[in-house]
């Protein structure tokens, strides 16, 4: 299963669609918050199957949930923005706190920088920004991970 990740698009569905037309095969798409009113027409668009979009600090007024729990491919993921996890300054108390919760994967944003962290039994990915990015270069990017039956995953950062 190809499961496409974004983060951060802080209303920009331009910057969305491209990554879509990138990556048509994609089975699952998750949004990992500051997607700022564009939920609804993420999962209208999206046409390759589900879609987990949570809230992040910028995301007011708004029905989304703050975290997701869910399994895929018998792999526990847990996806956060990461703000109230501190993510800014260090990921290391969301990444207890997805291990405490026997999670495989951790999913998040915030920091508008892509980085994937293998800690103890979890990985950690941040896909960074589509539209703001922070990191080096400041080139947007968003995550794709391959999945497959027995859950063996293979992670990559890409760039618009």
């Amino acid at each position: 299963m190809k499961i496409l990740i974004i983060s951060d698009s802080h209303g920009n569905f331009s910057a969305i669609r491209k990554v879509l037309s990138m990556e048509k095969d994609a089975q699952m798409l998750i949004h990992c918050g500051d997607i700022e009113g564009d939920e609804d027409l993420l999962t209208q668009t999206f046409k390759g199957g589900d879609v987990k979009i949570v809230s992040g600090n910028c995301d007011l007024f708004c029905v989304l949930e703050s975290e997701l729990m869910f399994t895929v491919c018998n792999k526990k993921f847990m996806v956060t923005h990461g703000h109230r996890y501190g993510v800014s300054m260090t990921p290391e108390v969301l990444l207890d706190e997805a291990i405490s919760r026997g999670a495989d994967f951790v999913l998040y944003g915030h920091t508008h920088r892509p980085t994937i962290l293998y800690h103890q039994q979890i990985t950690g990915i941040n896909p960074g920004s589509v539209t703001y990015p922070r990191q080096e270069g400041r080139m947007p990017t968003y995550a794709v991970m391959e999945i497959d039956e027995n859950g063996k995953a293979d992670v990559e950062i890409r760039y618009l």
